[in-house]
């Protein structure tokens, strides 16, 4: 089968990484386990994205939600992404790959937010291909915090409110520099969205996979990049009026 025309594949690919409980329960193990499982899969699908041929993934990492965990999974998850963040530099410089995060996170550990500015700043010269970690991240707070922006710019003259659009609206989200995702891939069997990218995933092709985090591979991933190919993205047309070419 001749790979799909460019137009018809996925440029910015998002997942909400979901399981690594569930995983280490099925095992019998303690759920830190699933949790350091979980990041090497980050590992081989950051490298996998890239290899399939996107130009930007987004992971989603830690929610605002997360933090009501109990602390001792809090503090493990914050160790995880440090010893994460120390670990793969070399290979983000090696591989060319530019680190992004979106969220507040200006209200993570203090070790955790000098490792991420250190990575992001080392990588910000490369364009090829952007990992993006959505970390204290909530759609609803980037919304709340965009509102606040926009307000302000507006009450400085910057922006003009009987002027308002989303492209101007947009320039205020913490993803304004990004482009939206056009798949937005759920693992572990749940069916929801849970507070993620509400506003860029309103036109992406969701695939909810029964496969729990730590399991998700390669293929599997190959497997949800082939069922956005299969799909007719409208954007409000008619079948008729995207597949007959405009004269």
């Amino acid at each position: 089968m001749p790979p799909p025309s460019p137009d018809k594949f996925p440029t910015h690919a998002a997942i909400i990484m979901d399981g690594n409980g569930r995983w280490a329960k099925q095992r019998g193990l303690p759920r830190i386990e699933g949790h350091r499982r979980g990041v090497e899969t980050v590992r081989q699908v950051t490298e996998a994205g890239r290899e399939l041929g996107l130009r930007t993934l987004t992971l989603y990492a830690f929610s605002v939600e997360n933090w009501k965990r109990p602390p001792d999974e809090v503090g493990a998850l914050m160790g995880l992404l440090e010893f994460y963040l120390q670990k793969e530099l070399n290979t983000f410089i090696k591989n060319r790959i530019r680190l992004r995060t979106i969220g507040r996170t200006h209200e993570l550990p203090a070790g955790v937010q000098k490792h991420l500015n250190h990575t992001i700043a080392e990588t910000a010269r490369f364009t090829d291909y952007t990992l993006v970690l959505a970390l204290n991240y909530g759609s609803r707070t980037e919304v709340a915090d965009a509102a606040r922006d926009y307000a302000a710019a507006v009450a400085a003259g910057r922006e003009t409110a009987g002027e308002s659009s989303w492209a101007a609206f947009n320039r205020y989200l913490y993803t304004s520099d990004l482009p939206d995702p056009d798949l937005i891939i759920r693992t572990s069997g749940e069916t929801r969205i849970s507070n993620f990218m509400l506003l860029q995933g309103a036109y992406a092709e969701f695939v909810f996979t029964p496969v729990l985090w730590p399991d998700f591979s390669k293929a599997d991933l190959a497997a949800a990049i082939a069922e956005y190919t299969r799909r007719e993205r409208r954007y409000g047309l008619t079948s008729e009026q995207v597949t007959t070419p405009a004269k």
